[in-house]
């Protein structure tokens, strides 16, 4: 682009929806309501994995785990996106949009780091029952845990670093209600083939690594599964990984449609509701999935639910 005059862009505008104003305010209550209980129903999953010693084991280390990457995950997308459905204001800096797209991949990276690891824990509980307590211990757990951060928060840095130095002039509007990587791209003024091709390939890797180590794990388990003689143990066995096996089908069935695909044949607003599924409402659903699917869950929630009443009326 030498020889050509641009506007160095220093914010970009973030379309968001294309709707009325009195449907702009439906959906800013609608997505206020879904972000509350997202955050409240994540929170008390991680409260009563807390308080309850009966959860105080590895399969619900990490599912604390995931339920706090879970309220980072939809809040790095859904404060500003209520604030852009009732303002007129709909810009962001470019350097609060690189941190929004860091913080958004970072996070969606653990998460398919810990759909992982809960297969490996439920493959280890199922297939190698009496060696499970001494290879998924509390303490092994929590260094997988940690692994998961670190991996996802230091593999991030080089992509983002070299996206934060690309230049952008002309168009500034992104047609979508967040920072995401390929309208980013396709905004900069310099050349971007390398910097996109590394990112999607490390996307690709971590999608297909984790889900090929998932689908290992389940193909093991069904196999285990299957040789169980009666109906009621084969439903039992598989109940300890049903709530596991749903987040992963919704989460990685909306992930491939939106990033592992061709560039063309796709309109913005197919792209956008994907967005707001894996973005907005499989955050919402995880806890309800978990909370509805698992006893000892529903059973430690009733009683912290009733803990504090007992502690509201003495007090």
């Amino acid at each position: 682009m030498k020889g050509e005059n641009y506007t160095t862009i220093k914010e970009f505008y973030l379309v968001g929806f294309h709707v009325k104003q009195n449907l702009q305010l439906f959906l800013f209550f609608l997505f206020l309501i879904i972000y509350i209980s997202a955050i409240k129903g994540n929170t008390i999953i991680i409260t009563v994995i807390w308080q309850s010693s009966k959860l105080h084991s590895p399969m619900y280390l990490l599912l604390g785990n995931f339920a706090f990457m879970e309220i980072g995950y939809i809040s790095v997308t859904m404060p500003k996106m209520l604030r852009d459905l009732v303002s007129d204001d709909k810009k962001i800096p470019v350097s609060a949009c690189i941190a929004q797209l860091y913080f958004f991949f970072v996070l969606g990276g653990i998460e398919n780091y810990f759909l992982a690891v809960m297969a490996y824990d439920r493959y280890l509980a199922i297939c190698n029952p009496l060696r499970y307590t001494t290879i998924m211990n509390n303490r092994f757990c929590l260094q997988l845990a940690v692994m998961c951060w670190l991996s996802s928060f230091t593999s991030s840095i080089i992509p983002i670093y070299f996206l934060s130095k690309l230049s952008f002039c002309g168009r500034n509007k992104i047609d979508n209600f967040f920072c995401d990587a390929s309208p980013i791209f396709n905004l900069s003024c310099t050349d971007t083939s390398l910097l996109k091709n590394y990112f999607f390939i490390l996307v690709w890797l971590v999608v297909f690594s984790c889900l090929f180590f998932i689908i290992l794990s389940y193909i093991h388990i069904i196999l285990v599964i299957l040789k169980i003689p009666t109906n009621s143990g084969r439903k039992k066995v598989f109940s300890t990984c049903g709530s596991h096996f749903t987040v992963v089908i919704m989460y990685y069935g909306s992930v491939i449609a939106m990033y592992v695909r061709p560039d063309h044949g796709y309109t913005f607003v197919f792209d956008k509701c994907l967005s707001v599924f894996y973005a907005i409402v499989t955050p919402f659903l995880n806890p309800i999935i978990y909370s509805l699917r698992n006893k000892n869950i529903r059973e430690a929630i009733k009683s912290y639910k009733l803990d504090y009443f007992l502690v509201w009326r003495t007090g």
